[in-house]
C-alpha cells in the first residue's frame, strides 16, 4: 500500500557529502515518523534519523553533527543531507516509515529497497 523509493546514494570520499532522498507513494492518510536506517552485512538495521510529522527529529549518536534529516510532508518525501561522510558511514541505507493507509488504519511500518552509500578514497 505504501511504497518508497530512496535516491541520492553513491561513491564519495571522505569528507564529501550526499543527500539522500526517499519519496513515499500509494495509498496513505498520514504517515507519522520517517526515518533513515542502515545495515551492515551480517547486522541488523540501526537507525541513523527519525523525524516526525511535526519537526522532532532523532539522531545516532554517530550521526550528530554531522547528517541532518528533513522531510517535506506536502510531498511524503524525506531526506538525509550526509556531511563530513567517513569511511565507516558505508552502508545500506534504508527509508522508512510509520504510515497509516486510511484514517483508523492500524499504523505499520514501511521500507525502502535501500541505496548504498560507499565513503572511500
Amino acid at each position: 500500500q505504501v511504497q518508497l523509493v530512496e535516491s541520492g546514494g553513491g561513491l564519495v570520499q571522505p569528507g564529501g557529502s550526499l543527500r539522500l532522498s526517499c519519496a513515499a507513494s500509494g495509498t496513505i492518510f498520514r504517515i507519522n515518523a520517517m526515518g533513515w536506517y542502515r545495515q551492515d552485512p551480517g547486522k541488523e538495521r540501526a537507525l541513523v534519523a527519525v523525524v516526525t510529522s511535526g519537526g522532532s527529529t532523532d539522531y545516532a549518536e554517530s550521526a550528530k553533527g554531522r547528517f541532518t534529516i528533513s522531510r517535506d510532508n506536502a510531498k511524503n518525501t524525506v531526506y538525509l543531507q550526509m556531511n563530513s561522510l567517513k569511511p565507516e558511514d558505508t552502508a545500506v541505507y534504508y527509508c522508512n516509515a510509520m504510515a497509516h493507509i486510511r484514517r483508523y488504519s492500524p499504523e505499520y511500518r514501511y521500507w525502502g529497497q535501500g541505496t548504498q552509500v560507499t565513503v572511500s578514497s
